[in-house]
């Protein structure tokens, strides 16, 4: 006689955990999940190369003088259109290095162009460091770093450089999500990773 309600209460134990799904708990798992699994983070990173006349803000640019030092590119002191004055301007060509390294990253389409984006890196999550939730809302707070995808990427992006953002999370009917924009509170992972902060 005692097994009957025993059974009932087993029936209806799973019957509520059924009906929870794994996205209504907001774990560092599913954030890591989440975050991972966004548009925003896998996007790989592009560096936009310049050649041609280009400006000397331009051409003295940390990611320019990266690739003068690597020797994929050179300039000489051009006369400045006028939309980019003041001068010096400098006409940037690659190098036969540059040329030899660039040349299997852009497509034949491009390579005639003044300007080509390259993959250079993509983004790989270290660890969630922390959650703060307040009712239907979070702030995950995680660690990530840039993980080079090519020998340019090598030279402008360290792998060794931890980032840390953060990033608003929100509860919906269907479970947990990323905000993708920030209409109240919360940041929005876009700019959460244009906001990262160099770890030391």
């Amino acid at each position: 006689m005692k097994k009957a309600p025993t059974i009932v209460a087993c029936l209806v134990s799973v019957f509520l955990l059924s009906s929870c799904s794994p996205r209504d708990f907001l774990t560092r798992r599913l954030a890591a999940d989440l975050i991972d699994a966004s548009n925003t983070f896998k996007n790989p990173q592009q560096f936009w190369l310049h050649t041609g006349v280009i400006s000397n803000k331009d051409y003295l640019a940390p990611e320019s003088l990266v690739l003068q030092q690597h020797g994929w590119i050179s300039g000489t002191r051009a006369p400045c259109p006028p939309a980019l004055a003041p001068p010096p301007c400098w006409d940037v060509l690659l190098t036969p290095s540059g040329v030899d390294t660039f040349r299997i990253l852009i497509p034949l389409a491009d390579s005639e162009k003044p300007a080509f984006a390259v993959p250079a890196a993509r983004r790989e999550l270290v660890t969630i460091t922390g959650i703060s939730r307040q009712g239907n809302s979070a702030d995950v707070e995680f660690t990530w770093k840039w993980t080079p995808l090519n020998e340019v990427g090598a030279a402008l992006y360290s792998g060794d450089v931890r980032y840390k953002s953060i990033a608003g999370f929100r509860k919906y009917d269907d479970g947990w999500r990323i905000v993708q924009s920030a209409p109240r509170g919360g940041q929005a992972l876009d700019d959460a990773l244009k906001n990262a902060d160099a770890l030391q």
